[in-house]
């Protein structure tokens, strides 16, 4: 047996597997972005077209008609004054992200979501449009088949499925960038890292991991979610030789103690530095229990009485007193409060209740999120 242990340890040393535990240890390019260099929203408006009678009523959505009539004129097609009943036709909008660094002809995805009331986008084609950006310009354009996430069906009864959102969706590679936004990274004699999540602790983490990677003291504080970064002007490859390098520096990043509370699905996350003083939980409810059981009295045979619904009640009390009172001491981490929780039995609407409750006593050395 142990001869077998002995060869598994030098099996796994010479195949290079690292038996130790893994250290909380995060790149420094997943903890900032390099101010400048970020994605731009644009925003369309056009049409779906080939959808089978799910679009636009025109009646309750006039600007899908004037659209569409506009559209035909520049085909040749004169329908003003004209009477138009199709239903297969979408007004939508059209957004997309414009990566950094996107070059004139490069492709990108976009989203197609319905403006009027049409019922669902399954089978559309949108048409040529015209992506904007902030300042008005046009820097993509988009068109091609669109695809959705969800469908819905109905029957002559008036029953209907649904599931997913079938008025939005997405094309692949649906727009191509017609106009590029410049910026010379090359040229930059300092840049500046902004944190995800500002911390003035990780900060100086990526400062001083920075400076003891690259020997010198390039990299400096200013802010909790800001470190400036000085390009030395003989690093090799410049600018993004010296961003290649900073990327790949590992950082423990610190966070603060928190508490995040959804209400409405329930989640509870809390971060490992929560804490708690000494502090005595209990949880009960008081459960009452009505329950109709009625019955049905039969009169005797050739008698002239008549059958009768009879009520039946039982009430049921249950105070809980069989849970106990729970004794959280101080100092205690997230994985004794957790115990401490589970302990008493209770739920996580409860626990959201009793996490409150702690934070209203001033036990809770950690704030309180809620979200939803």
């Amino acid at each position: 047996m142990h001869i077998r242990k002995l060869a598994i340890f030098v099996l796994c040393a010479l195949l290079g597997f690292n038996i130790a535990p893994a250290l909380g240890y995060s790149r420094v390019k997943d903890l900032v972005e390099v101010e400048g260099i970020r994605d731009n929203m644009l925003v369309g408006y056009g049409l779906v077209v080939g959808l089978n009678g799910s679009g636009d009523s025109l009646k309750n959505a006039p600007f899908t008609q004037q659209t569409l009539q506009t559209m035909l004129e520049r085909m040749g097609v004169n329908t003003r004054g004209e009477t138009m009943q199709t239903k297969n036709t979408a007004a939508v909008m059209v957004t997309a992200n414009l990566p950094a660094f996107a070059a004139q002809g490069t492709r990108i995805d976009v989203s197609v979501s319905a403006l009027g009331d049409a019922k669902s986008l399954q089978g559309g084609t949108l048409l040529v449009t015209t992506l904007f950006g902030a300042d008005g310009q046009i820097y993509a354009l988009g068109q091609g088949p669109v695809t959705i996430g969800g469908f819905s069906a109905s029957g002559d009864s008036g029953s209907s499925v649904t599931r997913g959102v079938p008025t939005a969706g997405r094309i692949a590679n649906g727009a191509i960038v017609e106009r590029e936004i410049p910026y010379a990274l090359a040229g930059q004699t300092s840049l500046k890292l902004s944190l995800h999540n500002p911390d003035l602790m990780t900060a100086s983490r990526i400062a001083a991991a920075v400076n003891n990677y690259l020997g010198s003291n390039v990299a400096d504080v200013s802010d909790p979610s800001t470190v400036h970064l000085a390009v030395p002007a003989s690093y090799p490859h410049g600018v993004v030789g010296l961003l290649t390098d900073v990327e790949q520096v590992k950082v423990d990043p610190d966070q603060p103690a928190k508490v995040v509370i959804d209400e409405q699905s329930g989640v509870i996350v809390m971060g490992a530095d929560v804490r708690i003083s000494t502090i005595a939980i209990a949880q009960g409810n008081l459960t009452i229990r009505v329950n109709e059981t009625p019955e049905v009295s039969q009169p005797g045979p050739f008698s002239k009485g008549t059958t009768q619904v009879v009520p039946r009640t039982q009430i049921q009390v249950d105070d809980s007193k069989g849970n106990k009172m729970a004794v959280l001491h101080e100092g205690v981490s997230l994985q004794s409060l957790v115990d401490g929780l589970n302990a008493l039995g209770v739920g996580p609407r409860d626990i959201i209740s009793i996490l409150q409750a702690i934070k209203a006593a001033g036990a809770l050395q950690a704030d309180i999120q809620v979200i939803g």
